[in-house]
């Protein structure tokens, strides 16, 4: 390296503290997972959790990194917010209004933005209050008796309210001074943090002998192998040539430039699984709260284990696919911005024939990536089924991981990139003002 180039050159300063700042935020979401609400019996809670922790409730539970079973203030996590993200996301193509607003840059982001964060209150109102009078929905949870349940969950509400704003802020404070997707990175540590106590139920099972060591052997290995196939196929692009015709520069005439298109095999990422879990688990998880035949049957049905649960979960996870792949890109626009500019598919005709081309790509893309999807999600129920392990850290948890480690590391190595160019340009005019002088 050249001695006469900055000394932040290889890690910037910048990026350190970027870096600082965001394990700060995630330190602090941790330490709030802990605090219980107040007015909580924490011990009546758990036992709670304990009998009816399945269903969505786990599902919600492993998303919060515990806080949902303890009834924290975080207890809600960063659900609402992520729900009114991706409403708002799929009401941009059907509502002229937000197609509008979505069309005029900066200034439209902010205000659907603002909408966003009007929409995560109202979730988080209902959601706490539901919460509080349908789970928990009893006084033996009331560590102060003379408190009563009517002011307890006005008071839950505005906690857990409070609480879910609270993260929807520190995501957005994440994604102005940190590093990565605030609100993937909350989803993101709060999963991770049950990833030791997982290891440590798995451990104990093994001493205990319902499982052999080299079993457990074989299911870490095979774990290590999933995740280097999601990685495979999470960074995998289907790159479409593109041509752009000569420009005229002044005087001269610029040469056709050649690029790519690029197309993710999994374009819908980890929306179809969860909207899909969640829609299939919510009749099981009502079905907890009676006690008739028919409640009983219908949760036997959807169990995880089941096969019913499995081939819907398949079903909507496939029409889940398409339905965001069609929602979120347009091959008719893309299309028009690609001749606007000058370009086009070599041995393809501009408009209608490249947006028919271009669409006929995407969905069989498309088709690969539900399958991929499917499977993953599918085996971690597999492996209960059949082999009877724990298997804790599966499908869509570890896409989940996968995903925002992959867009972490890749929004690092552009700040490295950013700065090392940075660097070589401030070098280049220390020679030249040592040629000159």
């Amino acid at each position: 390296m050249d001695p006469r180039l900055p000394s932040n050159f290889s890690f910037p300063k910048e990026l350190k503290n970027r870096i600082l700042f965001t394990i700060g935020v995630l330190v602090i979401y941790r330490v709030g997972v802990q605090i219980p609400t107040p007015g909580v019996d924490r011990q009546a809670v758990m036992e709670a959790f304990s009998q009816r922790g399945g269903g969505v409730f786990g599902l919600l539970n492993t998303f919060t990194g515990g806080a949902l079973e303890q009834f924290s203030i975080l207890a809600l996590g960063i659900i609402p917010y992520i729900t009114a993200s991706i409403i708002f996301q799929l009401l941009q193509t059907g509502v002229p209004y937000l197609e509008q607003l979505k069309k005029e840059g900066e200034s439209g982001r902010k205000k659907i933005n603002q909408y966003t964060r009007y929409a995560t209150v109202i979730l988080s109102v209902f959601q706490a209050y539901g919460l509080s009078r349908g789970f928990f929905g009893q006084e033996s949870i009331i560590s102060i008796p003379k408190f009563g349940f009517i002011p307890f969950q006005t008071f839950t509400i505005m906690t857990l309210t409070a609480g879910s704003c609270l993260l929807m802020w520190l995501g957005e404070q994440i994604n102005a001074k940190g590093v990565g997707n605030g609100a993937s990175l909350l989803i993101f540590a709060g999963i991770a943090a049950g990833i030791p106590s997982g290891t440590a139920q798995l451990w104990s099972i093994v001493q205990k002998g319902e499982i052999s060591g080299g079993f457990a052997i074989g299911l870490v290995l095979f774990m290590i192998l999933i995740v280097g196939v999601i990685i495979f196929l999470e960074t995998g692009q289907r790159r479409i040539p593109v041509q752009y015709s000569q420009r005229a520069m002044g005087n001269k005439q610029a040469s056709a430039q050649m690029s790519h298109l690029p197309l993710k095999l999994n374009f819908a990422g980890v929306i179809p699984p969860i909207f899909a879990s969640s829609l299939l688990l919510f009749p099981s998880t009502i079905a907890q709260f009676t006690q008739a035949e028919w409640a009983r049957q219908l949760q036997e049905s959807f169990s995880l284990t089941g096969s019913i649960f499995n081939i819907l979960y398949v079903v909507f996870i496939v029409f889940l696919c398409f339905f965001y792949t069609e929602a979120v890109f347009n091959p008719n626009e893309m299309a028009d911005n690609l001749k606007k500019q000058g370009g086009f598919i070599p041995g393809i005709r501009a408009g209608y024939n490249t947006s028919d081309y271009v669409k006929r790509i995407l969905d069989r893309l498309t088709v690969a990536g539900a399958i991929y999807l499917s499977a993953v999600c599918v085996l971690p129920n597999i492996l209960i089924d059949q082999f009877k392990v724990p298997f804790y850290f599966g499908g869509t948890s570890l896409l989940i991981l996968v995903g925002v480690a992959l867009d972490t590391a890749q929004q690092i190595q552009s700040h490295l990139l950013t700065a090392r160019y940075e660097g070589m340009v401030k070098g280049v005019r220390i020679k030249s003002r040592r040629v000159r002088f």
